[in-house]
């Protein structure tokens, strides 16, 4: 086994150890996001979904290919794991990752522009907090005949 120092990143997500606690982002994955697309030098907006539009599946022209929104709202979803913020926009999008929209795709950019303003925010994990972790298993050992 080897020590190869302090953790820094790890699945893609950067770990900076500070006073306060271990700090959780991804903000190099959101700037590749923004290079991928083309949108570094867009105009930062202040809310990830505007709350004027109503989605639904049968607005805007439909897209000939699904992958290019099916592949952004992936993305987007690997990075509600610091960016809780974009949650729930993002959980509006994956709704219409069978058959996107016009409408749909502008609405996954207008994500990336919300991200453009705010690429270094993540989640403090404090050392102060009374928040305590429990995870759960259920391995369903005899759930598969084959192998019990």
């Amino acid at each position: 086994m080897k020590d190869m120092g302090a953790l820094r990143y790890f699945l893609g997500i950067e770990v900076d150890q500070c006073k306060d606690g271990i700090f959780l982002s991804q903000r190099k994955y959101v700037m590749d996001l923004l290079k991928d697309y083309g949108m570094l030098q867009c105009k930062p907006l202040k809310l990830p979904m505007d709350s004027h539009v109503k989605l639904t599946s049968g607005e805007g022209d439909p897209m000939h290919h699904a992958e290019p929104y099916q592949k952004l709202v992936g993305k987007l979803i690997y990075l509600t794991l610091t960016r809780p913020d974009i949650a729930f926009t993002v959980h509006v999008l994956s709704k219409f990752m069978h058959q996107p929209t016009s409408i749909h795709m502008q609405a996954a950019k207008r994500v990336l522009r919300y991200l453009a303003g705010s690429p270094r925010q993540g989640i403090l994990l404090a050392n102060n907090s009374s928040v305590q972790l429990h995870a759960y298993c259920d391995s369903d050992w005899g759930g598969c005949a084959s192998t019990r």
